[in-house]
């Protein structure tokens, strides 16, 4: 088996169920890929439970310099996001011009959501030079600097594997944090904004994730390159989130 081929273990048994798609239908391609990433996003979420900074939420040690800490490094991720997301709208030719229009759309959406960071961020008894003058930390350098070296290149379809793990997050977990940390800090939603946002608008835009999987993954190089991508941003989200 060469290097860009992924062996599928259960055949067609095992691909998953359409409602994983919010009623979108995939084509076969499309179908194994999402299932090797809903494999992705389990080790994720599996190794985001170890992270000491997560870790805290579960146990309800979770304080409110815990979440100015973690506000301070976020701002700085979500600032990029909008760059990199962006610059591959750029790199998409013509023959793409739907997929670069979704990009668009994406990006106006998300380019000022470090402002929320900052609401928060105040509403949680931080200052706001505080956090606007937070550098990167070493796994937002790291995470940064291979978004934006990936979204350069021509045609990065690789780059939905990077929208499934940053959406994912807001998609399946961001509420959940949101309520837990209202309840162990005793601070107010104002001081959660942004993950409760998340938490509401993300499914929307897994939807926009599924329509673009299906016109992008005809073939088992495309899925391997996404797939891949996922990992890799999975990997570095955490780094990320182990530097807060």
């Amino acid at each position: 088996m060469s290097d860009g081929e992924i062996k599928i273990e259960g055949g067609e048994d095992a691909i998953p169920e359409h409602q994983e798609t919010s009623g979108i239908d995939l084509n076969p391609n499309a179908q194994v890929c999402l299932q090797h990433l809903l494999r992705v996003w389990l080790g994720f979420e599996r190794d985001l439970s170890t992270v000491p900074l997560l870790r805290r939420i579960d146990l309800g040690t979770y304080t409110i310099e815990d979440h100015l800490c973690l506000l301070r490094n976020l701002r700085q991720q979500v600032i990029e996001g909008s760059r990199w997301i962006t610059r591959a709208a750029s790199s998409f030719d013509r023959n793409h011009a739907e997929i670069r229009s979704i990009i668009i759309s994406h990006a106006v959406d998300e380019h000022r959501d470090y402002e929320l960071l900052e609401m928060d961020y105040v509403a949680s008894g931080g200052k706001v030079e505080d956090i606007q003058g937070m550098e990167r930390n070493i796994g937002t350098e790291a995470l940064h600097g291979y978004l934006m070296y990936r979204s350069s290149r021509p045609n990065p379809i690789d780059l939905l594997g990077a929208m499934w793990i940053i959406e994912g997050l807001g998609e399946k977990m961001a509420r959940s944090w949101a309520e837990r940390i209202q309840q162990l800090t005793g601070l107010s939603e104002q001081s959660t904004n942004f993950m409760t946002y998340h938490g509401k608008n993300d499914a929307d835009h897994m939807l926009r994730f599924y329509a673009m999987l299906d016109e992008v993954c005809v073939d088992q190089a495309a899925t391997a390159s996404i797939v891949k991508a996922s990992k890799v941003v999975a990997r570095l989200y955490r780094l990320q989130l182990e530097e807060v």
